[in-house]
């Protein structure tokens, strides 16, 4: 099902597809100068590595809940056997 996005413009309200959405951010992407292609690079960049981010503290918590847990002795004894290789 496509999403819908709400805009308020001056009391109007437009409502706009994902997929119109991101035909209008090609625009954008397609006219903007270096500047703007840059700096949206970073910021599309910094959501992805954000999610990624989010996605493994997620995993750890569930690791925690589930008991997946390992003593300082044996993450000590992991690290000096990747050393090792």
């Amino acid at each position: 099902m496509e999403q819908k996005l709400y805009l308020y413009s001056n009391k109007i309200n437009i409502i706009m597809s994902t997929t119109d959405i991101k035909q209008e951010l090609h625009k954008y992407i397609d006219t903007g100068d270096d500047k703007f292609v840059k700096m949206f690079y970073e910021m599309a960049k910094a959501y992805v590595e954000q999610l990624r981010k989010d996605k493994m503290i997620a995993e750890g918590e569930e690791d925690i809940k589930s008991g997946r847990l390992h003593s300082q002795g044996e993450v000590q004894k992991m690290i000096e056997d990747w050393t090792k290789e």
